[in-house]
């Protein structure tokens, strides 16, 4: 692996992009890891069928939406959600619910996995956008395509937007915003792009880190192969937990937001991006596809 080490933090030695190995399992788990894969992926591809067919154009936060949201999360075995609030002690749930964003507000999230869409999805309903290394504009996406780009880099500018347009043109939805512009393993936060600054100038941003347990249903290398194996490792276990961290809405400065995600998910803010992720990834399948010609 000391060929991949520029694509380390020069500050910690962290490695933001490799895979994360699964958990130690026993080999004669296998079957039962199999008939669980096999079991739930009907169900998963009958409730995705549904959301992309019918619930999909129903009005943003409806019932059968999040309904719908929560059964395919529910189906791979996301039951249980460990929900924190930073600051609020725990037990005091009417100050909990009184520090989490609401509609015109925007949300800066961690970057990790597809889970981080499909959750964020079922809890707010939300507008996702997709954030650019050097532009101050973001893209808006569909569900569906938030979920691609976890799978890819991010496509080309075009049709790009402020986020106080965007904001103002929907002031009941809240905004998504994955300032990191491309996923990592979940051990730190990338630089940020400058899409924050986009805000209004009374607009207050939101963090939230998620992180998952077990850790390794992340996708931090693009390439659809990665989808049948996220597919694997997350309908092939028992259950999946998620935490989640969100803290008091803060000003819109990237420093307060890359430290109050670093903080709130335990990780370190790196000095690497979306241009070192291009480079180490161009390196990691030359390196795979010259070991397979081996």
């Amino acid at each position: 692996m000391e060929k991949y080490g520029q694509y380390r933090d020069k500050g910690s030695g962290i490695a933001p992009f490799f895979p994360i190995a699964p958990p130690d399992s026993s080999p004669l788990l296998a079957p039962y890891h199999l008939f669980l894969f096999s079991l739930r992926m009907p169900f998963m591809i009958f409730a995705c069928a549904i959301w992309i067919f019918l619930v999909q154009w129903m009005p943003a936060g409806g019932a059968l939406r999040k309904g719908n949201l929560w059964c395919i999360l529910g189906i791979p075995g996301v039951w249980w959600v460990d929900v924190r609030v930073d600051g609020v002690q725990r037990g005091s749930l009417g100050k909990a619910i009184q520090k989490l964003p609401g509609p015109g507000s925007i949300i800066a999230a961690s970057y990790s996995s597809p889970l981080d869409i499909l959750y964020l999805a079922a809890i707010f309903d939300p507008i996702f956008t997709q954030s650019f290394p050097k532009s101050r504009k973001v893209k808006q996406l569909s569900l569906e395509s938030a979920v691609a780009s976890c799978f890819c880099f991010p496509g080309p500018e075009s049709g790009l937007v402020d986020l106080a347009e965007l904001s103002r043109t929907n002031p009941n939805r809240i905004i998504i915003v994955f300032p990191e512009t491309t996923t990592s393993n979940g051990r730190g936060v990338l630089r940020l792009s400058p899409s924050l600054l986009s805000a209004g100038r009374d607009t207050r941003v939101t963090p939230i880190s998620l992180k998952y347990t077990p850790s390794d249903v992340v996708t931090p290398i693009p390439g659809w192969i990665e989808a049948p194996r996220f597919l694997w490792k997350l309908c092939s276990r028992q259950t999946h937990c998620i935490r989640v961290r969100p803290t008091e809405a803060e000003q819109r400065a990237l420093d307060l937001i890359a430290e109050e995600l670093s903080r709130l998910g335990r990780v370190k803010t790196l000095g690497l991006g979306l241009e070192e992720k291009i480079q180490f990834v161009n390196a990691w399948k030359g390196n795979t596809k010259s070991t397979k010609r081996k």
